[in-house]
């Protein structure tokens, strides 16, 4: 039996590898997406339509790739796959800045969407839960850790080496730096645990049983007890923070709406470490509804007052729970599902909520133009925390099968 707590245990650099990994993917493909919009826009001239619109068809292309991630891994590997996802990533980031065409735009885009698929959260969770059972809420906390340092280390660097170099040079550096660290970090550290390479190796082992129908895990109401209410807490929440600042500016000011942002997003930090020390001893299904009513609470005082100092409490409340929303999903399913069907459920979880979710700026933004202010926005967004929490604590009494780690 390995010992999980050990820091000589392997399976702690199976995690530094998908941090980085998640940090490269949120980093480049997510939050480095304002600094691409700004810099297209001042080379060629084009549109922040035409812009945004790739970046769009990016989000739903990898949105229903993702779906078949568990015919990938089979095909692949989940090493080759991460590196196939780099590759593309980093041939997406030097297009985009050589892009002559459109065209050219959103074959970029389309690229960065399949970096996703080898880098994002799937993969991510199947990696770490494979080498983790006692703690791998910590491990695959800390690995998505790498999510939210993507906005706080590399965007503005990039920003940075911008300013210094130019966009089209920095982009260069940028992924060519990426591949240096990521494809060593992937061939040395990725890779299943010591039980799964020795039943490889030996075809006489007992092998598990294959894969689960999507058919059949979307007849299963455990599956929609987890799909539904996260793509809820995720339509409000990817709504209230790109709204976030229109929404706070005539409240309090835009510095202080600057500040409100920056609150957010280092409480993120802090709420996924502090989730990552005690996740191995909740329910994750718990943890989840916590954290939804507490982002409904945090909304509805952004909307009942003006007070400066309730509104930075209250986005700081807010950005805490914020990364539990990519972290949760991951336990939850190892728990309910066997962990042969982890990927198959996973990537449709992904596809569904991530899909959902996406329509969250827009919806917001509707209600917005509607109403004529933000008051019935924040309450849509708040009855959708509630909801999300009302159905995330409900449980099936017939199971996917025999959890995979102790309850």
């Amino acid at each position: 039996m390995h010992d999980e707590t050990s820091p000589r245990y392997a399976g702690w650099r199976v995690v530094l590898a998908c941090f980085l990994l998640a940090l490269s993917i949120f980093g480049f493909a997510l939050y480095g997406q304002g600094v691409y919009l700004v810099e297209l826009q001042r080379l060629n001239g084009w549109p922040a339509s035409l812009i945004s619109g790739a970046s769009t068809l990016s989000l739903l292309i990898g949105n229903v790739v993702v779906i078949f991630t568990d015919e990938i891994v089979r095909r692949l590997g989940l090493k080759r796959l991460a590196l196939a996802g780099i590759a593309c990533l980093a041939i997406s980031m030097v297009l985009l800045a050589f892009a002559p065409a459109p065209w050219a735009l959103y074959l970029a885009f389309a690229l960065m969407s399949l970096g996703w698929v080898g880098m994002g959260t799937v993969v991510i969770s199947a990696v770490v839960g494979a080498w983790f059972v006692q703690r791998r809420g910590l491990a695959i906390s800390l690995a998505f850790l790498g999510a939210s340092s993507g906005g706080v280390i590399v965007t503005p660097a990039l920003v940075l080496l911008v300013g210094h170099v130019g966009f089209q040079t920095a982009m260069l550096i940028a992924s060519a730096v990426m591949l240096m660290i990521l494809v060593p970090a992937t061939l040395a550290w990725i890779a299943p645990p010591p039980e799964a390479a020795a039943r490889t190796a030996n075809p006489s082992s007992p092998a598990p049983t294959s894969g689960i129908s999507r058919a059949e895990v979307m007849r299963r109401p455990a599956f929609w007890t987890i799909a539904l209410p996260f793509a809820f807490g995720i339509t409000a929440q990817v709504g209230f923070i790109v709204h976030q600042i229109a929404m706070l500016e005539p409240k309090i000011g835009a510095v202080r709406a600057g500040l409100a942002v920056s609150a957010m997003t280092a409480m993120a930090v802090v709420g996924r470490l502090s989730l990552g020390v005690v996740a191995d001893r909740l329910d994750p299904r718990l943890a989840a509804a916590v954290s939804l009513i507490s982002q409904a609470i945090a909304l509805a005082t952004i909307r009942l007052t003006d007070d400066v100092h309730l509104v930075l409490l209250a986005s700081a409340v807010f950005g805490f729970s914020v990364g539990n929303l990519i972290t949760l999903p991951p336990l939850i399913i190892h728990r309910e599902f066997e962990a042969q069907h982890f990927t198959v459920v996973m990537g449709l979880f992904t596809a569904i909520s991530g899909t959902i979710g996406a329509f969250g700026p827009g919806l917001i933004g509707l209600v917005r133009g509607r109403s004529g202010d933000y008051g019935a926005a924040l309450l849509l967004a708040i009855g959708l925390e509630v909801m999300a929490a009302a159905i995330v604590v409900l449980r099936s009494s017939r199971r996917v099968g025999k959890a995979s780690c102790p309850p």
